[in-house]
């Protein structure tokens, strides 16, 4: 109540309820409706809209030419989830979840797809970041709950960013694969020559200590990875 007038705010619904005349109403814009009713009498609406990220489209892009599927889990309605989505370019929509539907869709997709990443903010998002194989969080915005839950979090709050982790940490283990290989291969070799009286104990040596440096020197490339994408998104 507003100097004494009675003020309806709400869906469809809430008109209805009252038998408030909504046949002046017509929504072309995507997003969260709230219509207004002012003693009685329509008065017009509201469209609530989440905004998209400036760098969300190219944070897709990037995304999915390391060959991932993308998918949007979201409480918001069908249409407005589907209208981001073909602005983004991503492929699965999952629209109107409440937090349970969040989990009971990510358990399916864990199913049909080898593992699941998912970024979120909000603190309905932390146990579908829990339940995740990597949870990631938004910092700057995000909700307590959902940074405790993640296993990264991104300061700055920049999607394009999930592109650089995947490839850093793809990178990453790439080298340590190839140190183990390296190590093991070295170290069994020499020990069949030294056992066949070949190796010497230089050979051994090498087998130690040259092998530790060259695993070393190998595993600074992932630091090198590191500041190129940092640069290259700053």
């Amino acid at each position: 109540v507003i100097d004494g007038n009675v003020i309806l705010c709400g869906n469809k619904k809430l008109m209805e309820h009252h038998n408030i005349n909504i046949s002046a109403y017509n929504n072309e814009v995507f997003g969260t409706e709230v219509l207004v009713a002012i003693e009685g009498e329509y008065a017009g609406y509201l469209v609530i809209s989440d905004t998209i990220k400036a760098d969300a489209k190219s944070a897709i892009t990037a995304i999915k030419k390391q060959n991932i599927v993308t998918a949007m889990l979201t409480g918001d309605a069908q249409n407005s989830a589907e209208a981001v989505a073909k602005e983004t370019g991503i492929d699965e929509v999952h629209a109107k979840l409440l937090p349970q539907d969040k989990l009971s869709t990510l358990k399916k997709l864990r199913e049909t797809y080898t593992s699941v990443m998912f970024v979120g903010d909000g603190i309905n998002d932390a146990p579908v970041l829990a339940r995740a194989d990597v949870g990631i969080a938004m910092g700057g915005l995000g909700s307590d709950a959902a940074i405790e839950a993640a296993d990264i979090v991104l300061m700055t709050d920049e999607p394009s960013k999930i592109a650089s982790v995947i490839r850093i940490a793809r990178k990453t283990i790439r080298i340590a694969n190839q140190n183990i290989v390296f190590a093991l291969g070295v170290k069994f070799l020499v020990l069949i020559l030294g056992a066949l009286g070949y190796a010497n104990m230089w050979a051994a040596v090498f087998a130690d200590v040259g092998v530790s440096v060259i695993a070393i020197l190998n595993a600074i490339r992932a630091m090198k990875v590191k500041r190129l994408d940092a640069s290259t998104l700053s």
